[in-house]
């Protein structure tokens, strides 16, 4: 995974960082300060700024090496940069603005740009003009700044990397004194190098469970995490080269590549280069699609590559990585690769085997998304353990099968509604259909996988399947018959039908009889027929127990049938109009 990461992350430089900046401090070499300017969409509430792609920057244990407190270079603070909004006695912040300024004077003797800029920020009445612009401006003290210079920004230009990179060997230098590191092994690369003592942290999953100055993958700070003696991050020998590569890969990732599932981040992506419009991932998730189902669109671009019009896409490969964060480090909860062909059928069976009809029988345009499906299992997300994001989430991208406790909880979920009548979720019951499809093409059962489809199958032989029909049309029945009447059928008998349905619908069927009486002929013709079709297909007497497994394919069949007989009351709704 490290590899792969660094692969992506390739052309990252020690020492560089891309960052995004809000604001920039404007100068003039003939004139001076000419304003405070906001970069990126100044027009948006959460404005993130403009993204620089190689900033200088120096980690964490480089910025408290030795006895002079550092800070980093062209980029920082507005307090560091222009002592905004900084208290008198702050004398820390205050150290760093002068080192800022001597770093940009001893850039300055070979780079004539940066030490006009050094002079401009080392005039007191010039930091005041530009320290009042950025009250004016809103600024916050702990906001990125970078400097402009006649209409450029330094940061983007090259002329100062040398420097730059020479200023880092001889600090990499003075804090090496003395330690001599052996070469190893790189667990990266597999090449001799000399191992980083520490490896920079990870940003961006704050959201998730991690520290909002990011979090470490790979760290050995305490002594249960060390072998063979070994200190820090020699325990995992990484070359400077390689912690850069994975480090910028992964954060780059995060940032542009990646979604929030619950308490989990997702990211991907892959072997060669795959456009936008043709990456299927985003379609497990994606509540935009109103058109066109997210399944039309994945079962176009499967055809696309079975016909050879996306030749591109053959053979290409996938990656996606599962992250959290916990007590400053990173906990890697998944790891998937495999062919972008095998991903594209995959999301295409998802998406199959989750269709059904909606509760009033009609066919919905859009499909359900993962998150709709992760909904569906608890009343609050706050219920929710923390690997089963995660596990949805493989499920579908790998085909795999539905766990039992999924259904368990899925069902429960769905009896509530039943009883209380809220209303049936109709992701609970593709995702109860789901679990049954796998579990068949898992025994071999095809037959079965076959016939259990998004509307109502009468064939379908299964008695828990049958009594779930039974119970949806007796509280059809009930209701035609006396309307409205608050606890009936369903909210009094479906706990006790669903569990032990020899007992109960058997003397539902028998009380039938006087609803039937107060129909018209026609309509209580066809509920006498479709109630003896129903009996008629068991084979013996009704099941006189239901496992946990068996009642969800007795609520299955409960919500086809209601579905099937609200479809046809629409239909003959319309008919008459």
């Amino acid at each position: 995974m490290l590899e792969l990461l660094a692969r992506y992350g390739q052309g990252s430089k020690p020492g560089f960082k891309p960052k995004d900046i809000r604001w920039a401090i404007s100068f003039d070499s003939k004139v001076g300060f000419t304003g405070v300017i906001e970069l990126g969409q100044a027009d948006q509430k959460r404005n993130r700024g403009r993204t620089f792609n190689m900033c200088p920057d120096l980690s964490p244990s480089e910025l408290i090496s030795g006895s002079v407190v550092k800070c980093h270079f062209l980029i920082e603070t507005a307090g560091v940069v222009a002592l905004h909004d900084v208290p008198a006695d702050d004398t820390k912040t205050a150290q760093k603005h002068r080192y800022f300024v001597k770093l940009l004077y001893e850039a300055g003797e070979t780079n004539p740009p940066l030490a006009t800029i050094a002079k401009f920020l080392d005039d007191d009445e010039t930091l005041c003009h530009v320290t009042a612009q950025m009250a004016d401006n809103n600024v916050k003290t702990g906001d990125k700044i970078t400097i402009s210079l006649d209409d450029e920004f330094p940061v983007e230009k090259e002329y100062w990397h040398e420097w730059w990179l020479d200023f880092r060997r001889k600090l990499k230098d003075d804090m090496d004194k003395g330690k001599n590191p052996q070469p190893m092994r790189c667990f990266v690369t597999g090449a001799l190098a000399s191992p980083v003592a520490t490896h920079y942290k990870i940003e961006g999953l704050a959201s998730v469970g991690g520290q909002s100055s990011g979090d470490v993958l790979v760290g050995f700070d305490k002594e249960a995490y060390r072998s063979y003696g070994l200190e820090q991050s020699a325990n995992a020998a990484t070359s400077e080269d390689a912690m850069y590569g994975y480090r910028t890969g992964l954060n780059d990732l995060i940032k542009n590549h990646s979604r929030r599932l619950v308490n989990t981040k997702v990211v991907h992506w892959f072997k060669n280069r795959v456009p936008d419009e043709d990456d299927p991932l985003p379609y497990l998730d994606n509540p935009e699609q109103e058109e066109v189902s997210a399944r039309d669109s994945v079962r176009k671009l499967l055809d696309r590559i079975n016909t050879g019009e996306s030749v591109y896409l053959a053979g290409n490969q996938y990656y996606a990585v599962t992250l959290s964060g916990a007590g400053g480090r990173i906990m890697v909860r998944d790891w998937m690769e495999g062919q972008f062909e095998d991903l594209v059928k995959n999301i295409d069976q998802w998406f199959s085997d989750l269709e059904i009809l909606q509760s009033d029988g009609s066919k919905s345009r859009k499909s359900p998304t993962l998150m709709g499906i992760i909904y569906s299992l608890v009343r609050d997300l706050k219920e929710l353990p923390a690997p089963v994001a995660a596990k949805m989430w493989r499920i579908a991208v790998r085909n795999e099968a539905i766990p039992y406790t999924f259904v368990s909880k899925a069902l429960a979920r769905r009896k509530i509604e039943i009883i209380q009548d809220d209303g049936l979720n109709k992701n609970g019951m593709s995702l109860i259909k789901a679990y049954h499809l796998r579990k068949y093409r898992k025994e071999g059962n095809i037959i079965l996988a076959e016939m259990l489809q998004p509307e109502l199958n009468k064939n379908l032989s299964t008695p828990a399947y049958q009594c779930g029909r039974l119970m949806a049309v007796l509280a059809g029945l009930q209701h035609a018959a006396l309307g409205d009447i608050g606890a009936g059928v369903v909210q009094r008998y479906y706990a006790a039908a669903s569990t032990t349905p020899a007992l109960v619908l058997g003397r539902l069927t028998k009380t039938s009889q006087f609803h039937l009486n107060k129909l018209e002929k026609g309509l209580a013709y066809w509920y006498e027929n479709i109630i003896a079709e129903i009996w008629s297909s068991f084979r013996e007497a009704p099941p006189r127990t239901l496992t946990l497994e068996e009642q969800s394919l007795f609520a299955l069949g409960y919500y086809q049938q209601m579905a099937d007989m609200r479809k046809k009351k629409v239909l003959d709704e319309e008919g008459e109009k």
